[in-house]
């Protein structure tokens, strides 16, 4: 994390450096050309008005600043004594040739010279003074203006630099919870109050903590269930054939059990190979979707489990020519395992409604449990009568993937399984 720290503390400070250019840069050559129209109107109009006082001659007291001026009259040309000292020119032919418009700017020696004139008949009268003027403007703006951009660059650099830290020490708090994240010592309660990003950050590693954790916990359920469920059969298989070492038991019944715990086995592990195979099609997105006619899945289902239990009737009631999504096998395999799970349970009845939009399995089996019904889809899970099975699991997911749901509701007498369409 120390790494991290100086990687944000060296960009806030880059990122203070690049502003403070900025700013200067706009103090010392930005603003100074942004003001010079402004400066220059002034001077225009300080030259101006003291030339307007001057009549038939130039009075010298008036000339005692840094104007100079010119008065030209008949061919004879006059200029005040500090003319010499404000512009360094020996020839005055040569300035007034320069002085080609009412008002402007002209470079003599690389130094810029404003002027001004006002002409009446014959007269022309002229002041002229150099750039100390508009120096003096940009120097007051300039200094008016530093003191409060210093301030100001202060103020927001102070604040970048404590809001920073706090964004920083909130991320160091993060890391260490993620670094702690398999660590139930740990306190994990998320104490950043302030409502923002980084808030929502670390309640979203709470609820992965906390997922992580539930995903754990359940997989070390489900390898317990897996392992009890598996070792049951193997158990029996392995106590018959003790019993015909020892001779307790003949080898024809023992060979009957052992055929009937072996099919049980086969069973099992073809579902887990199948749910682990739902999981690829749903990843790889391969699988062909079309659409099919449900109706001859249904009644072939039907005759398959009809006649395993006599004493629970069918009753199918669909409409004509019902088409879905998917795949006949998929489909199938939903329909065979929820009657293989209906076949456990009813009591007497089962029936089958199928619309358009909709498919309705019932049994009049018992109620399920609330508690039960939550988990009722996840693998290996207790469910009724404290048994394990992926039979409801592989329903779930293949119903996933050819783009259906599925929920469970409990009835006045049995339990009734509604599939449609997810929106």
């Amino acid at each position: 994390m120390k790494n991290v720290t100086r990687s944000l503390s060296r960009q806030l400070l880059s990122i203070i450096v690049i502003i403070f250019c900025l700013t200067f840069i706009f103090l010392g050559i930005i603003l100074p050309k942004t003001i010079l129209p402004v400066a220059e109107r002034n001077i225009y109009n300080y030259l101006r008005e003291p030339l307007e006082l001057i009549e038939s001659d130039i009075d010298q007291n008036l000339a005692k600043t840094e104007i100079g001026y010119l008065y030209i009259f008949n061919h004879s040309i006059s200029v005040s004594d500090n003319l010499y000292d404000i512009i360094d020119i020996t020839n005055i032919d040569t300035l007034i040739k320069k002085i080609n418009e009412p008002y402007g700017k002209f470079v003599y020696h690389n130094k810029v010279y404003y002027y001004y004139t006002i002409r009446s008949d014959a007269i022309i009268k002229v002041a002229i003074t150099d750039s100390s003027y508009t120096n003096e403007i940009k120097h007051d703006v300039f200094m008016a203006i530093f003191p409060i951009v210093l301030l100001t660059f202060l103020i927001i650099s102070l604040t970048l630099i404590f809001w920073s830290s706090n964004i920083i020490r909130k991320i160091e708090k993060l890391k260490e919870k993620i670094d702690h994240i398999d660590d139930d010592d740990y306190p994990h309660n998320v104490d950043i109050s302030t409502d923002d990003e980084l808030r929502s950050l670390a309640l979203a590693i709470e609820d992965m903590r906390i997922s992580l954790k539930n995903q754990e916990e359940y997989r070390n359920q489900m390898y317990q269930n897996i392992s009890h469920d598996f070792k049951t059969p193997l158990t029996v298989i392995k106590s018959y054939i003790e019993a015909v070492h020892d001779g307790v038991e003949d080898s024809t019944s023992t060979l009957a059990v052992i055929e009937e715990q072996t099919n049980k086995l086969e069973q099992k592990v073809h579902s887990l190979l199948y749910l682990n195979k739902l999981d690829y099609l749903k990843e790889s997105k391969s699988l062909e979707i079309n659409n099919i006619r449900v109706n001859d899945v249904i009644d072939s289902s039907v005759k398959k489990f009809k006649f395993q239990r006599k004493d629970v009737t069918f009753k199918v009631n669909m409409d004509k020519d019902v088409i879905l999504k998917g795949t006949t096998d998929l489909w199938e395999t939903i329909i065979d395992n929820i009657l293989g799970n209906f076949m456990r349970y009813a009591t007497s009845q089962i029936k089958i409604t199928v619309k358009s939009n909709k498919m309705v399995f019932y049994n009049d089996g018992p109620c399920i449990d609330k508690d039960l019904l939550d988990g009722i889809f996840t693998p290996f899970r207790k469910g009724i009568k404290g048994e394990f099975g992926l039979g409801l699991s592989i329903v779930k997911k293949t119903l996933q993937i050819v783009g259906y749901d599925i929920t469970i509701k409990n009835q006045k007498k049995g339990v009734s399984f509604i599939i449609y369409k997810e929106t």
